[in-house]
């Protein structure tokens, strides 16, 4: 959560893992040859990936167990023309808030700027990763002392521009000088340049950092902020993590985690096991890297295909409905400074194990069956670990909002049995947030005995 803060950086680390792990990188645009006992990955827009590894006994038509979760997190994206005009003195940046960001919490935090950057080499267009990882920008509150303006509500667009630098150069122009001639495109890259339309001297830093000389090469960039302070351990004995960015990326370290932890038992596995990691949860999930997209549909039709023989029916509706899905969100942990606004004994604690999720809205995916079935998974490995994982349940009061997740869309997509059930977090959406210093290690033991024991936990609900 600290080395990789944005959702390009954190894809390509999960990629690098994978590979030292043995995985096996496929691209949507090419044909596979997939044998039974392989492992692979796919990202789709470098934004979301789907990894998965085939039990050395899988038959097309034999099940899947999935876990899926969301790598997206609360940002600020840059803006497409983000150059703004000086202000007092003060270099400002046009950003946009992705999700809920540009909450209050963060007013006056230490801001980085990283994400992809497109550079034209050789003919071809080639996608580079950039974290400009020390303060840059910050969004100054107004003192106390102002009054009511220092009170708020505030304007996302007005009121919280962050500043990243200073230009005095105002006060010595010419006192005939009109606005207009104070605004004009930076001359690098020359006129019409991607590079012209954008703040010079993050031009220059993020070229410097990438090693880049021609400005003309930048085709364009994603960029968004991110607050620098690294994750840490805290309280008296250490039993917290503080860091940001906890929502999702939390559950998807331990999904992966997970699935290579659990790489010595697909010799005797006869199905697929599949973590599924997708973008764009934050703001409803409807792009082709969401999970409302056919990413994940795709992928298994693609692998039913491959093992396929002609003379195989059905083998995709089978598989689908041989299969089980985890939707692995964070889940809200108890706040003892707010304890009227959780539902009592629904109130999962930190340092305990992951915590089910129910609604009977069917904002989540949880029922009777599906909870039963990761009980069991769950259950079966018992005493066999430093630390069990205790499964806990939340569900919000009724006079209380429900959010939702990636889980029930994949499951109405599919058909696919599921549960609702993430590590607890304090703070969600907050830009600093905390969960258990544990936390991230039941949280591998759980989804570890989920993809090792479905197997077998199914055949009791057959």
């Amino acid at each position: 959560m600290t080395a990789n803060p944005t959702v390009f950086h954190a894809v390509a680390a999960i990629a690098k893992d994978l590979e030292r792990d043995g995985y096996q990188k496929l691209s949507e645009r090419d044909a596979w040859e997939l044998r039974a006992g392989g492992k692979y990955y796919v990202d789709r827009n470098g934004t979301s990936l789907i990894a998965f590894a085939v039990g050395d006994k899988y038959a097309a038509g034999n099940g899947a167990a999935i876990v899926a979760g969301h790598i997206d997190a609360l940002t600020a994206k840059l803006k497409p023309i983000p150059k703004l005009r000086n202000k007092a003195g003060y270099l400002q940046l046009g950003v946009a808030p992705y999700a809920g960001a540009l909450s209050d919490t963060w007013w006056d935090r230490d801001l980085g700027i990283g994400g992809r950057v497109l550079v034209k080499e050789h003919g071809k267009i080639v996608s580079k990763l950039v974290k400009l990882d020390w303060p840059i920008a910050k969004i100054p509150t107004l003192a106390p002392h102002f009054g009511a303006a220092a009170l708020g509500p505030f304007n996302r667009e007005t009121q919280m521009v962050p500043i990243i630098g200073l230009d005095n150069t105002d006060l010595a122009a010419p006192s005939a000088a009109t606005p207009d001639a104070e605004w004009k495109a930076s001359p690098l890259g020359g006129e019409g340049a991607f590079a012209a339309t954008q703040p010079e001297r993050l031009v220059k830093a993020i070229a410097s950092e990438l090693g880049i000389t021609d400005y003309s090469t930048l085709v364009n960039w994603e960029l968004e902020l991110f607050d620098v302070q690294p994750a840490t351990t805290g309280g008296l004995d250490r039993e917290f993590i503080f860091a940001g960015r906890i929502d999702d990326k939390l559950c998807s370290w331990a999904a992966v985690q997970a699935l290579l932890n659990a790489n010595a038992s697909l010799a005797s596995s006869s199905q697929i096991r599949i973590v599924a990691l997708f973008d764009d949860e934050e703001v409803g999930s409807l792009l082709r890297q969401g999970a409302r997209g056919n990413f994940l549909p795709s992928i298994m039709e693609r692998i039913v295909e491959e093992f396929a023989e002609t003379k195989t029916k059905n083998a995709l509706a089978r598989t689908y409905a041989n299969s089980f899905l985890v939707s692995s969100d964070v889940i809200h942990a108890v706040n003892p400074n707010f304890l009227n606004a959780y539902l009592e004994n629904h109130s999962p604690r930190l340092n305990i194990g992951p915590a089910i999720s129910a609604d009977s809205n069917a904002h989540m995916t949880t029922d009777a069956v599906s909870t039963a079935i990761l009980q069991r998974c769950v259950d079966a490995d018992i005493g066999t670990r430093k630390q069990d994982p205790k499964l806990q349940v939340f569900q919000i009061r009724n006079d209380s909002r429900s959010g939702g997740t990636v889980g029930p869309m994949l499951s109405a997509a599919t058909g696919i049995r599921a549960i609702d059930c993430g590590i607890p977090q304090l703070s969600m959406h907050s830009i600093r947030a905390t969960t258990g210093s544990q936390d991230p290690g039941l949280g591998v033991f759980a989804f570890q005995s989920f993809l090792e024991r479905f197997e077998e936990v199914d055949r009791e609900f057959k």
